[in-house]
């Protein structure tokens, strides 16, 4: 299992088969759109960029063995996205994700692709027949339960209001009409911290 520390979730079944991962679709990573630029990373002889699955590296339930073949192409891959300015200034912050989905392709290694693996708050309202909410939009509200996203609300939760210093215990819930998904993430980072001692002594 590969996951970022912002995904939380309670238990997960082995979602893979095989040799044949498991892997979140992401609507934002599109290799098909993408040709003209994957193709310095992926030559034609190793077939349509369709090939590539529209994933990231997070998260991915997926063989040791097959992780520790794609790795150090993933990598490279990286690096030499990164060095290329067009490369970089296309994919910027999904960089990354296109460098894993890349290397596994040029491994042969093909994704299931699972729309139910995670939701994102609060696009997605509801968390129940999930295994992870990716704690990464940020959720500004209205006192009235009204999504203000892009603007800050007058109630809000986005990690980066907390680059500086960890999130204090007891966040407040959000108001009445927000999506079940954002107050359930809310109470989670609430348990958690409840839960781990000295969390105080941090901030």
């Amino acid at each position: 299992m590969v996951a970022e520390g912002e995904n939380q979730g309670g238990p997960l079944p082995n979602l893979a088969h095989g040799e044949e991962p498991a892997a979140f679709p992401f609507f934002y990573i599109k290799p098909t759109d993408n040709e003209k630029i994957l193709r310095k990373f992926f030559p034609e002889e190793k077939g349509p960029v369709s090939n590539i699955d529209p994933i990231g590296n997070s998260p991915v339930i997926i063989q040791k063995a097959q992780l520790e073949k794609i790795a150090p192409t993933w990598m490279n891959v990286s690096l030499k996205m990164k060095e290329d300015v067009e490369t970089d200034k296309a994919f910027g912050w999904v960089l990354e994700m296109y460098a894993y989905a890349v290397a596994s392709a040029l491994h042969g290694v093909h994704h299931s692709l699972q729309k139910d693996f995670m939701i994102q708050p609060p696009w997605d309202a509801k968390s129940d027949n999930t295994f992870i909410i990716h704690y990464t939009y940020g959720c500004d509200y209205s006192l009235k339960g009204e999504l203000t996203y892009g603007k800050i609300g007058e109630w809000r939760f986005d990690k980066r209001s907390y680059l500086r210093s960890p999130p204090p215990r007891n966040l407040s819930l959000p108001p009445p009409g927000v999506p079940e998904s954002v107050a359930t993430l809310v109470k989670m980072v609430n348990e958690a911290t409840a839960n781990i001692v000295g969390w105080d002594d941090e901030i």
